[in-house]
């Protein structure tokens, strides 16, 4: 018979010959019901998928791109993602160090900008991680692919995004208490952050893995998830987005009552230009852009989610750290006071370098040190002891 295949979309089971194996539509592509049929021929080769994905899936439909144009757009698209991630890595690390480097930073916001650095930074990390287990190599055989690490690298995907959501809500809960209330900087409060940011991820992530080992224990665990599997997962993450989103409206009508009680006289354009300012940083903070496909089936608008979810969601790290570290004053300040000290320590040792030398080289250093050697020479003492000898 046929062997099970893998054609680069939907893995194929094995087939005795003259056998019509019928499987749904991938489950990514838009919502469609139709099946496709795969025959396995009397040389024991499967045949073409009838109809073929165009048709039977509305594979680009209405588009006259071909798979080798899907495959330049997907690689492309690979590109954009992966530089998002790394020029994110890069600028977190940095904003990371300066957060440690400088004690004047170490206060409960910053702890709490660091761990959201850090989940960014894990996210990052996972994902060229899981690309490189999983899509390195094109001729894999995703069928029969169901390795320790291959899942370990989903499950630890998994647990980034979650840890990632859920430090995203408490930057939002935390923005909103500093708004409402008179916000008691205390290490309590920074163990209790830490407590929820890491801890309700890993359990929702040790759920998760023990249900996947015994309801749905297949692949690489990065096929698709039925039921109970799915939403130990994506219920967690729709409770984040949705709070921090309700928490977002409620910020910016604090910000716009704010706006009106100070300067009554001031201009509405000008109120409305930092409402607006305000709004726009606001949104990546709170990761807003997320409520527009959250609610939504994984397969809706699957190009608009690539390009919200990946190619902008891969910058948003780049983002925070710009915002919270890079374009903050205090920051400037105390990087330009650091960077004039390095300058005057520099200027020091250059100037004493350059004194030292110049008294080693000058003319009247040079006689001083020639009258000294004069004095102490031997044969200046043995004739100063004649002359003495002498005269008596």
């Amino acid at each position: 018979g046929c062997a099970r295949d893998w054609d680069g979309l939907t893995c194929w089971p094995r087939a005795t010959f003259g056998e019509v194996v019928k499987i749904p539509c991938p489950q990514f592509f838009e919502e469609f019901t139709s099946f496709l049929q795969r025959n396995c021929t009397q040389e024991e080769y499967w045949s073409e998928p009838f109809p073929p994905y165009t048709i039977a899936c509305g594979f680009d439909e209405g588009s006259s791109k071909g798979p080798e144009d899907q495959k330049s757009y997907y690689s492309a698209f690979w590109r954009v993602y992966t530089a998002g991630y790394a020029a994110s890595v890069t600028s977190l690390i940095t904003a990371l160090i300066v957060f440690a480097a400088f004690r004047k930073f170490h206060c409960t916001r910053n702890y709490i900008h660091m761990h959201l650095f850090v989940s960014f930074i894990l996210r990052a990390v996972a994902v060229f991680t899981k690309d490189a287990v999983l899509f390195a190599d094109e001729t894999m055989d995703h069928c029969l692919m169901s390795t320790v690490a291959c899942k370990a690298a989903v499950a630890f995907f998994q647990f980034s995004i979650l840890a990632n959501f859920f430090w995203l809500l408490i930057e939002g809960i935390y923005l909103q208490t500093l708004l409402l209330l008179t916000f008691v900087s205390n290490k309590k409060f920074v163990w209790w952050f830490i407590f929820t940011g890491w801890g309700a991820p890993t359990a929702v992530m040790f759920a998760w893995v023990l249900t996947r080992i015994h309801q749905q224990n297949t692949g690489c665990w990065d096929d698709d998830e039925n039921g109970v599997v799915l939403w130990i997962i994506k219920g967690p993450i729709l409770l984040t987005v949705l709070i921090n989103f309700l928490i977002f409206i409620n910020v910016i009508r604090i910000l716009v009552h704010k706006l009106k009680s100070q300067e009554g006289g001031g201009s509405h354009s000008s109120h409305f230009v930092r409402l607006a300012k305000s709004t726009l940083l606001l949104i990546p903070l709170f990761g807003v852009h997320y409520i527009v496909f959250a609610f939504f089936p994984e397969s809706t608008g699957l190009e608009a989610r690539l390009y919200i979810e990946l190619g902008l969601g891969s910058f948003q790290g780049f983002v925070v750290a710009l915002l919270y570290c890079f374009s903050n004053a205090e920051v400037q300040t105390e990087l330009k006071k650091q960077l004039c000290k390095w300058q005057y320590q520099e200027y020091l040792t250059f100037t004493h370098r350059q004194g030292a030398l110049s008294r080693e080289t000058s003319p009247v250093n040079y006689v001083t040190q020639l009258s000294l050697l004069d004095k102490i020479s031997p044969k200046r003492r043995t004739s100063v002891l004649q002359d003495g000898v002498t005269t008596v």
